[in-house]
């Protein structure tokens, strides 16, 4: 059978099979010609060199949302690698806020959610929940494995750290160094999300084509100042090396630093200082326009793990579809919230809760989302006490079996398939 071809490689081609299928002049109207969903798969990081970027705009019948449902097929030929807990399956995951035992203090009540990499080979992220309605007292941590980046959703904090004390509320950030001596007090209870970073430190990214100014800033980036207790009373180090948990008794209080000069410092962010850029003409821009730190990896422009986030915003685009649009992406996505409603999941994600796309997963608003912002009067609106985030990495993330068999993970979250076919329907 003779078939037409395009010739060339590494070339950005366009094809369509029916005359008018492919918008002109932008890629994601506010309706796709002949009643079609507009999906991007992504090959590389967002935020890829435009000459290694590789991605594709599909114009299709079904978003490919609404294929899935998957269970495991035995592949003997195949080997799999070793897994973290259990099987993750190649699904769209979705967790309401999962229940965390009280009466603990912020070492006891950490909860591992996913991992990939290697703390060994200082590679990949580990993601916690925590839970603390219970002081650290005359005890401290240390995680000689990776960098923490805490994301509070309820409740304030006290950390203590080496250099000093933050005070960490919902909607704030705070990084404490590898290898440095913390402890958290919670002001009553408190609960939030963690990274645990094995890679290159967090940094800011860089501004490109945007300029000096813009994103996070340096300046609204707070270290502590020096402070000391100098006690002589029992105390326990808790120390995270390797995957597993150790402990030593000392006869004395270790925050006992008088002084302090250097870089490696733990330092805290409100969320609300970041500078939001964003479309003023047409299209949804790719995510990695909100990204507020980046740990970058071997590759260039392909992260180990970007922290982003999704603030209070307006949104002007014209003509065009305004919430994130249908994905498949080569890095792995970790959603949170922390207060509010995220705009592409007006039900069913809460504040605490969680979702997981991994590589190439499919994933995109929910079906009331997509038929309302399809025919939504295109003036512009402010999106308004909201605070998302996302843990975007380059590995692909493994649950543990804690999260997979959690009476939070919605086991009916499957059958939305049903729903979502039933929805995104074929075209007339």
């Amino acid at each position: 059978m003779a078939h037409d071809y395009l010739a060339g490689f590494g070339n950005e081609f366009e094809s369509e099979a029916v005359a008018g299928a492919l918008p002109r002049g932008q890629f994601s109207p506010q309706r796709a010609p002949h009643g079609l969903y507009a999906e991007k798969f992504s090959l590389t990081a967002f935020t890829a060199p435009r000459a290694d970027n590789r991605r594709t705009w599909f114009y299709r019948i079904r978003p490919s949302v609404t294929q899935g449902g998957y269970t495991p097929l035995a592949t003997p030929n195949w080997s799999s690698a070793p897994l973290v807990g259990g099987m993750t399956p190649p699904d769209p995951l979705r967790w309401s806020p999962p229940p965390l035992a009280a009466g603990r203090d912020f070492a006891d009540g950490l909860v591992t959610i996913a991992a990939n990499g290697d703390a060994a080979t200082q590679a990949g992220i580990g993601i916690h929940l925590y839970r603390a309605d219970q002081p650290m007292t005359r005890r401290c941590l240390v995680d000689a494995d990776g960098e923490l980046l805490l994301v509070p959703w309820s409740g304030a904090i006290t950390l203590t750290t080496e250099c000093g004390e933050l005070d960490v509320a919902p909607g704030e950030i705070a990084i404490v160094p590898r290898g440095m001596k913390f402890a958290v007090d919670p002001h009553g209870g408190a609960a939030g999300y963690v990274c645990e970073n094995y890679g290159a430190a967090l940094r800011l990214p860089e501004r490109g084509p945007v300029g000096s100014d813009g994103f996070a800033n340096n300046r609204d980036f707070l270290a502590p100042v020096a402070a000391y207790r100098d006690a002589d009373t029992p105390f326990e180090i808790v120390c995270r090396f390797q995957g597993h948990s150790f402990r030593a008794d000392i006869d004395h209080d270790p925050f006992d630093v008088v002084a302090w000069v250097g870089t490696a410092v733990p330092c805290k962010y409100d969320l609300r200082r970041f500078n939001v850029m964003g479309s003023i003409s047409y299209d949804h821009p790719d995510p990695s326009i909100f990204t507020v730190l980046s740990a970058p990896s071997d590759t260039p422009g392909v992260a180990n793990v970007d922290f982003v986030i999704f603030p209070p915003r307006w949104l002007v685009a014209e003509h065009s579809f305004r919430p994130p649009w249908f994905h498949r992406n080569v890095m792995s996505e970790f959603m949170g919230l922390v207060y509010g409603q995220y705009d592409a999941k007006q039900s069913g994600f809460e504040p605490g809760g969680m979702s997981l796309h991994n590589a190439f997963v499919p994933h995109g608003p929910d079906a009331d989302v997509y038929a309302a912002a399809s025919s939504a009067p295109l003036a512009p609106a402010k999106l308004d006490d909201t605070l998302a985030f996302m843990f975007e990495t380059r590995y692909p993330l493994r649950l543990t079996r804690w999260a997979l068999e959690s009476p939070a993970l919605q086991d009916d979250y499957r059958a939305c398939w049903q729903g979502l076919r039933r929805h995104f329907t074929p075209p007339a």
